[in-house]
């Protein structure tokens, strides 16, 4: 009787595995429950990460919660499940509990593990996950070797990585990755391409994690020569090339890679679209970002919050306000990048009302604002001449949302203050900052008093 009830078994568990619906899958939990298989551990590690790929992880942790004795399958299940869902304390703690349940982890329980350390940043957890894992006398596998090398790099201990990388008997690709990566993060290009030079073969990752230490890096040259050595480029290839034009304010060659990209029969991803649609706004070329939107229209049944986002900057930038705001209502889903860029094109556009107004709505949508969407915010402020108003915004900032101001929140305040002849009031402000003023800032105050003719304020800031 036991060879068909296996069989059985099998049979649900390869249904849950090709399973893109989460009705459906639920609906097998439920069969489970009732015909007492919930228990099964081979059954519910299947659920939990065809839940897991289904982003329903309240629904794994339903089925975990019901379990009596989860064996190490299912922790692992549960841990990784969390892991990818951006939740790793979570998964640390399904850990731990495995941990106090005398359950013994396996080499496939720590890469997920040491991946949790590494997002939280927690050197001490990760250190002593690390003697956890030479403690079990498993042999070391490659996966957990190379997560360790990825959590001692992403703190900086270039040493530690190193002993690890060097103690590993075999290496794959994300090994050598992480170690060109390590030495890339630690500004260590010179070591990153000894490590890169010794890597037998080089795949395109590789070649991707070099050329990215040097676009960080600010060495556009040498990205390129690497670029143009490669035999084989992925999308993240193209991508790397031509956000390394961008943010080198040489937007005329980004466009023209993405063209070469295209060319290539290379099918750009969101991060592509919306880097190259701001390297148009930049150029303020409006026919070639038009161009981006149709394509991403074309090949998208939606647009997606970066591209969107994007899209808004653009046309505002090139002067098209109705239709940055006509991208921005269609847009399902808004981010803080895409409120930022329509408050943003708002006030460069004089609509200061609406831009304030924009700003309430999002406070009301529950989206938190951050220091950048602030500038927008005050300079709309300024250039309406609404004292009260970007006072009030300015002490609000600190006060509500915990965000101390930068220069160029200072700046506009001066700005603001000088303009309508509240020239003590700009000093005595320009006096309180934590950092020193810039020459923005002085110049904005030396307009004021030769606009207002407040000669004893220009004697004394001669004097000062």
């Amino acid at each position: 009787m036991q060879w068909p009830a296996r069989f059985i078994v099998r049979h649900i568990a390869d249904q849950l595995r090709s399973c893109s619906s989460l009705k459906v899958v639920e609906s097998w939990y439920g069969l489970l429950l009732k015909n007492g298989t919930a228990q099964d551990c081979f059954l519910m590690n299947q659920y939990i990460t065809t839940c897991s790929h289904l982003h329903a992880i309240d629904s794994a942790s339903f089925a975990f919660a019901q379990m009596e004795n989860p064996n190490v399958f299912v922790y692992n299940a549960m841990i990784g499940a969390f892991v990818n869902y951006l939740r790793p304390l979570d998964g640390l703690w399904y850990y731990v509990l495995m941990l106090r349940n005398g359950v013994r982890p396996t080499s496939y329980t720590f890469p997920a593990v040491i991946k949790s350390c590494r997002v939280l940043s927690v050197a001490g957890v990760g250190t002593s996950v690390h003697g956890q894992v030479l403690k079990t006398g498993l042999p070391l596998h490659v996966h957990v070797q190379t997560a360790l090398v990825d959590f001692y790099s992403s703190l900086g201990s270039i040493f530690e990585s190193t002993k690890v990388f060097d103690e590993m008997p075999k290496r794959d690709g994300f090994a050598w990755s992480a170690m060109i990566s390590a030495h890339a993060r630690a500004g260590d290009l010179d070591s990153a391409k000894r490590v890169f030079d010794e890597m037998p073969e080089k795949n395109t990752a590789t070649w991707n994690t070099l050329i990215h230490g040097y676009v960080e890096a600010g060495d556009v040259e040498s990205a390129e020569e690497l670029f143009c050595r490669m035999v084989k480029r992925d999308v993240i290839s193209w991508t790397t090339m031509i956000n390394c034009y961008c943010k080198h304010k040489r937007y005329r060659e980004a466009v023209e890679l993405f063209h070469e990209m295209k060319s290539n029969e290379i099918t750009p991803d969101e991060v592509t679209m919306s880097t190259v649609i701001s390297a148009c706004a930049h150029l303020g070329a409006l026919d070639q970002g038009k161009e981006m939107h149709l394509y991403v229209m074309q090949t998208r049944s939606d647009i997606d919050v970066y591209i969107g986002s994007a899209l808004i900057d653009m046309y505002a930038k090139c002067g098209l306000l109705e239709r940055a705001l006509l991208v921005f209502f269609k847009l399902q889903e808004k981010n803080l990048f895409c409120w930022s860029s329509m408050i943003d094109g708002l006030a460069f556009h004089g609509y200061a009302e609406e831009a304030l107004s924009m700003f309430d709505k999002m406070e009301e949508e529950n989206i938190e604002p951050n220091s950048v969407i602030y500038v927008s915010v005050l300079a709309a402020c300024t250039h309406a001449g609404l004292v009260e108003e970007g006072k009030r915004r300015f002490v609000e900032m600190t006060s509500k949302f915990f965000i101390l101001p930068e220069i160029e929140h200072y700046g506009c305040m001066v700005d603001l203050l000088c303009r309508v002849g509240l020239l003590e009031e700009a000093l005595g402000l320009i006096r309180s900052m934590r950092m020193q003023p810039n020459s923005v800032i002085w110049g904005a105050l030396l307009g004021g008093c030769k606009l207002h003719k407040n000669l004893e304020m220009l004697k004394l800031l001669w004097i000062d």
